[in-house]
């Protein structure tokens, strides 16, 4: 079927284009709120040609691949009439019975994981330009290595050339301004005022707080820093923001909301940011990267790292691994990259391999061609097709593809190779490799590959399992 007729058979799944309450796209997933869980079809959508795999959880998400995923995306808004945009929807909105909303909820996960998905819808509107941004840098890296006297390939003039300076600057723009994207994306996740988280992200990395220095505040002296806390600062901040001026809001006049609500909000706001968020935000993020990167990776080395890229996929089937931005993004901001992102990004070539692995040794035409399709997207660096087509349905593949990648990710924290942004992986991630390692992030990438096929290929899959897998009709 093409994709508008996809979309059509999706929304009529989802219990009709009534039940659907909004909706929204990332690389890979169609991501729908609906208001009523218990009128979405899983099984049918399942079994749709062209979908991957379906993830039932606070939203319905549809593994379409990537491109695919936007040209339906598109016709599904045409659908439905429904316009793509945020996932959540306040419950007030929603016309439920008694008993769904009970069932629903009976459904949520931890509190932790519904922090980390809010901390993926933040940053997942951003990956593109994470991705531009990183290729624009990784060609001015390059051009800077290449004009290296000891290179002697390009003339060292160039540097100082205006379409240098501009390349380098449009690449820089991004994180330069990061605080305030993850600000306005983060009131709009909890319902605020754009404009207001923006100002929160300004305010973490203002520069007169390093000029202040120290704050006097009931006869305390209060150290204050430009950045301290980094993102995971901007995003308290901002949702403290969102808070107060709910509170507010509700409890002010109509004729002075306009005017008072934002002026007590920024103020108490910034008031609670300086005194309380950013000390606090601060030991949080030098806990995950103390743990992450001392712990795991410098300290634990080739066992840090196999665990670490063994252990990704996992989060990825859940949508957690966007709660992982953060650190990456501190990581870029305080040493100029994130050794972190290639040894998780290693999880994707233990699938790769594995997936070759299935191809060699299954006779089955339909997972064959199932793997074919997928393995191109896979090597750039997109392994949900590869994961909710072929590996995950099948289940030991998954266990060996994982296990296959830990051998890449042992190798990378082993040669301390890092990336200079976040977003692809795969061979997508060569250019953005840090401190021209390439080659380590390809033999690194090289024995993921051959660490998945070979666990896969001995003991990982065998043909009975494309039967039950086709027979159960689970496959796209």
């Amino acid at each position: 079927m093409n994709n508008r007729e996809l979309a059509i058979k999706i929304a009529e799944h989802l219990g009709r284009k009534e039940n659907v309450a909004s909706f929204a796209n990332c690389i890979t997933r169609l991501r729908v709120n609906v208001k009523d869980h218990s009128k979405v079809d899983k099984k049918q959508i399942e079994q749709l040609d062209g979908v991957m795999g379906v993830i039932e959880d606070q939203t319905i998400q549809i593994v379409l691949g990537p491109g695919k995923v936007s040209k339906v995306a598109f016709e599904f808004g045409d659908v439905t009439g429904v316009d793509g945009g945020d996932t959540e929807e306040d419950d007030e909105d929603l016309d439920l019975a008694t008993d769904t909303k009970a069932a629903y909820k009976a459904k949520q996960t931890t509190k932790v994981q519904q922090m980390l998905r809010h901390i993926g819808n933040i940053f997942i509107p951003l990956i593109p330009g994470f991705v531009a941004s990183g290729l624009i840098l990784g060609i001015a890296n390059l051009i800077l290595n290449l004009a290296n006297p000891e290179a002697g390939v390009l003339n060292p003039a160039i540097l100082e050339s205006d379409w240098y300076n501009l390349l380098k600057s449009i690449g820089g723009l991004l994180f330069g301004s990061l605080g305030i994207f993850v600000g306005i994306n983060t009131a709009k996740e909890f319902k605020g005022t754009l404009v207001l988280g923006g100002i929160a992200g300004l305010i973490i990395y203002a520069p007169v707080l390093s000029d202040i220095g120290t704050l006097q505040l009931f006869g305390l002296d209060l150290s204050v820093s430009t950045g301290l806390g980094g993102l995971v600062g901007v995003i308290l901040s901002a949702y403290i923001f969102v808070k107060i001026e709910q509170f507010v809001r509700r409890r002010m006049p109509d004729s002075l909301d306009l005017l008072l609500t934002p002026l007590i909000t920024l103020l108490l706001g910034t008031l609670v940011t300086v005194v309380i968020i950013q000390p606090i935000a601060g030991l949080i993020m030098s806990g995950f990267t103390w743990f992450l990167v001392d712990i795991m990776l410098e300290v634990g080395g080739i066992v840090g790292g196999f665990v670490l890229a063994s252990t990704f996929l996992p989060l990825v089937t859940v949508g957690l691994h966007q709660g992982l931005i953060p650190v990456h993004l501190e990581l870029i901001e305080s040493v100029g990259s994130t050794t972190l992102l290639p040894v998780l990004a290693m999880g994707g070539g233990g699938q790769v391999g594995a997936a070759v692995a299935i191809y060699l040794k299954t006779k089955d035409k339909r997972l064959r061609k199932t793997i074919a399709n997928a393995l191109p997207v896979g090597v750039l660096g997109i392994g949900e097709p590869l994961i909710y087509g072929v590996s995950l349905p099948l289940g030991r593949p998954f266990i060996t593809a994982c296990l296959g990648a830990g051998f890449g990710g042992s190798f990378l924290a082993l040669t301390n190779t890092g990336a200079i942004t976040v977003g692809p992986s795969g061979l997508s991630l060569i250019p953005l490799i840090a401190d021209g390692k390439y080659l380590s992030y390809i033999i690194g990438l090289l024995i993921s590959y051959l660490g998945g096929f070979a666990l896969t290929y001995l003991f990982g899959f065998k043909k009975e399992m494309a039967d039950k897998l086709f027979d159960s009709g689970k496959a796209s």
